[in-house]
């Protein structure tokens, strides 16, 4: 059964929320096959297949430079300047592999990294890791170039020949005159076929495209991962990690509860005491002022209910487990200071407290971006894909955002990989911003 599309709820500068466009309208676009929704989707599909292959490119080339260091280490071996140099073989190796497991788990499931190569040309032999590494380093220094190069020459070419048409004629006439194709161009006749021929590498790119991008990370996902020993033990210290990161987190929220009830709610609840005593007090001895205390008392009682319903929402918001995570989200935009757009794919329910870690990361980011960001509009998308919740914030502010200077952003994390998620921060100077989070959420 295909899942129902939510229609973005748009804010006003105001905080409330936008009604003019009809959903009904929307929904049927975005569920149209050809709609908007589809072809953006596979827009993005292509340029991130392109992006990858790109990045590939580069880690391919350290690969190459790997492979030549390599070689030129073992044909020195013979006069003896080899065996100097032949310890640095597998740190060469280690450090091209960590760029590529980098990159990789930018575009998927992580690959933990290994940490330094063995000491030794004998113990890095032995390391089963190492000996991994080498097989990916000759499949990625000539496939993976191999692609990369193909998919950069293919939309290069594609690009140059579906524009032709428009600057052939500045070209310096010659005979021939130069072209991009194997045939003269004398005509507007001529440079549309070029034109056509661009569109046909368009195509090309448009069917291969995703495929080759897989092909070309195949081998790293396949001979970089750690071996099953290794990843359980590097599974058992990341778990230790994050529930200790887990525990702190659960302890500093019950240390901001128990602030938040000492300094408000407390308080007043004291004064109201103190005014009901004086004010029957005053009645016993018929004195002015008992109704005035009453009052007081009241205005006050009803202060403490307002604040301790602050610190109840704060702890798991009802709109959260009653209405959802998409209406949960749609209120936090309707108080942010910043226009702010939700937009929320995520049929079915998840676990509570995926929940709540994606409501919470929201509140904290939209905070940040009201205060900090200088932006003038951001957007909360929520999918879900496979297994996994996708939660993506962006702003178009100053950009600049460093988890090493708080602006909440290490309990944000904390709280993520308490769950086993993961969250990607992009933040140049000058913006946009970015948070990526994935958050496992079940099939």
């Amino acid at each position: 059964m295909a899942a129902r599309q939510r229609k973005p709820a748009e804010t006003r500068r105001d905080g409330r929320q936008d009604d003019r466009t009809d959903d009904r309208t929307d929904a049927r676009t975005d569920a149209r096959p050809g709609g908007r929704r589809g072809v953006a989707a596979r827009a993005r599909d292509l340029f991130d297949a392109f992006e990858h292959l790109v990045g590939g490119l580069g880690t391919a080339l350290l690969a190459l430079a790997g492979l030549a260091w390599l070689v030129l280490v073992a044909l020195t071996c013979v006069i003896g300047l080899g065996l100097l140099l032949a310890p640095t073989v597998p740190r060469v190796v280690r450090s091209v592999a960590e760029r590529e497991r980098s990159r990789l788990s930018l575009w998927g499931p992580e690959i933990v990294g290994l940490g330094p190569a063995p000491a030794g040309v004998r113990a890095a032999l032995a390391d089963r890791a190492v000996r991994r590494e080498l097989c990916w380093l000759l499949v990625h220094a000539t496939l993976g170039l191999f692609l990369g190069l193909a998919a950069l020459t293919l939309v290069v070419d594609a690009v140059q020949d579906v524009t032709y048409p428009l600057w052939w004629r500045t070209l310096p006439v010659e005979d021939p005159a130069p072209t991009p194709v194997f045939w003269d161009v004398h005509d507007d006749a001529d440079a549309w076929a070029v034109a056509l021929l661009g569109v046909g590498l368009a195509v090309c790119f448009l069917a291969l495209g995703k495929g080759m991008a897989r092909l070309q990370a195949w081998p790293g996902r396949r001979l970089l991962a750690p071996t099953a020993d290794m990843d359980l033990s590097l599974r058992v210290a990341h778990l230790s990690a994050t529930r200790a990161a887990a525990l702190d987190a659960h302890a500093a929220e019950l240390r901001r509860i128990e602030r938040s009830l000492h300094d408000g709610a407390q308080n007043r609840l004291v004064a109201v005491t103190v005014l009901l005593g004086a004010a029957r007090r005053a009645l016993s001895q018929n004195r002015p002022g008992a109704e005035d205390m009453l009052e007081r008392a009241q205005e006050t009682a009803e202060q403490a209910l307002a604040e301790l319903r602050t610190v109840v929402r704060g702890i798991l918001p009802p709109v959260l487990a009653d209405r959802g995570l998409a209406d949960a989200l749609a209120g936090l935009a309707a108080n942010c200071a910043v226009p702010c757009r939700v937009d929320v794919d995520a049929p079915g329910r998840c676990a509570a407290s995926i929940e709540a870690t994606a409501y919470f990361v929201s509140a904290e980011a939209l905070t940040n971006i009201s205060r900090h960001s200088r932006a003038r509009h951001a957007t909360v998308t929520v999918r879900r894909e496979g297994g996994r919740l996708c939660l993506r914030i962006e702003d178009d502010g100053v950009g600049g955002a460093d988890e090493r200077h708080g602006s909440g952003l290490t309990g944000m994390r904390g709280r993520i990989e308490a769950h086993d998620g993961r969250l990607t921060l992009t933040s140049p100077p000058g913006g946009p911003t970015t948070i990526d989070v994935e958050l496992p959420c079940g099939s």
